[in-house]
């Protein structure tokens, strides 16, 4: 890491994560194999990987100081994975090493054609529980956090460490990629919500994504806001407003969704926010919610520098987590987030493209 490129730590918030560390090894292919064909790779690479480890390094070159609590063990592939957080200036010392056992692991193809990546996950052993992590080093690892951070992962001890971030009110974000073991008491006690595009439906059980956001505000009384990111899409995001007494319009939030879509500029390379007024969204059945909706566009990237989409999203998360620690407008926050994650995108794995603070990529958004 430049020197330039890194922030002086007394400067730098806080933020803690929880989940997953693992060891990437992949592979990239000319076309995805068929059943039983033998192919050859045209690149390998050998990286880091897990999506807490990838976002918490991804925050970690935007300039904060990025504490990890996870597990792997005291093998080859376990110490790579601390060394290689470590040189991204990211704190390991609340890892748990154990002796025995094995560090988790991806195989992961890289279909050239496609610009697509198809993910094999070998679960490290032995898994991560609560008597891992004594209640004297929890405290250690959360003093002077801004921001506590989940994967979703290792549930037991994902809410043993939120019970005790909540308790010291201390800012939870939660990234949900699918619903999980434990994942709704989680969720009670979390202030930031990212989730992947398939998730807030089949959460809420809503028949459309714009009412599933509603939904989830209308569950999780704490929540701020709810992100949903939708890959080469962009992004939508639901923020909750208080009602002051004021005459607020009451619309539908799928019509609302609709005419905010239709705004977008298709011919803007670069990524940017439509928001709308403070108004009270009418989810069909389920209540309504006062607050403001945002449709994020992403970059639009040329198909000779799209390399691999792997990681992209813990990408898009760190740059989230930077972007609520520096209080940037939703505004700012979803096209520099998507800019984060365009970036990862033009290299191969998930943290060869993580842009440091002063890349040119992101002077725009004068960090």
């Amino acid at each position: 890491m430049s020197s330039d490129s890194a922030v002086p730590f007394h400067r730098s918030p806080i933020i803690v994560g929880f989940g997953g560390a693992c060891v990437d090894i992949l592979a990239v292919v000319a076309a995805f194999p068929k059943p039983d064909d033998k192919i050859r790779s045209t690149n390998l690479k050998i990286q880091g990987g897990g999506n807490a480890a990838n976002a918490l390094t991804c925050a970690a070159r935007l300039g904060l100081k990025p504490r990890i609590i996870s597990k792997v063990a005291n093998d080859t592939q376990g110490r790579a994975a601390l060394e290689e957080l470590e040189a991204d200036g990211v704190d390991t010392s609340f890892f748990v090493v154990s002796k025995e056992g094995c560090t988790p692991f991806s195989y992961i193809i890289v279909d050239s054609q496609t610009k697509t990546r198809t993910c094999i996950f070998t679960a490290g052993y032995p898994p991560m529980i609560p008597e891992d992590l004594s209640r004297d080093s929890l405290l250690s690892a959360l003093e002077g956090a801004k921001l506590v951070y989940f994967d979703g992962r290792m549930h037991e001890t994902a809410l043993f460490i939120a019970r005790e971030a909540f308790c010291k009110n201390i800012s939870i974000l939660v990234d949900a990629e699918r619903p999980r073991e434990g994942l709704d008491e989680l969720l009670t006690m979390t202030d930031y919500l990212v989730c992947s595009e398939r998730f807030p439906q089949a959460w809420t059980e809503v028949a459309s994504l714009s009412r599933a956001l509603v939904s989830i505000l209308l569950k999780l009384p704490k929540l701020k806001f709810v992100i949903a990111t939708l890959g080469a899409k962009g992004s939508i995001m639901l923020e909750k407003c208080f009602d002051d007494g004021r005459q607020i319009e009451e619309v539908d939030v799928d019509s609302s969704l609709e005419s905010l879509t239709k705004q977008t500029d298709d011919s803007i390379a670069t990524p940017t926010c439509i928001p709308s007024s403070v108004t009270k969204f009418r989810a069909e059945g389920i209540g309504s919610v006062c607050g403001r909706l945002y449709v994020g566009t992403a970059e639009k990237i040329p198909p000779s520098e799209l390399i691999d989409t792997t990681g992209a999203g813990d990408a898009f998360v760190g740059a989230v987590l930077y972007a609520i620690c520096k209080n940037f407008s939703p505004g700012k926050m979803l096209p520099f987030a998507s800019c984060v994650a365009a970036a990862k995108c033009k290299a191969l794995g998930a943290r060869s493209g993580l842009p440091y603070r002063r890349d040119p990529c992101l002077a725009s958004f004068s960090l």
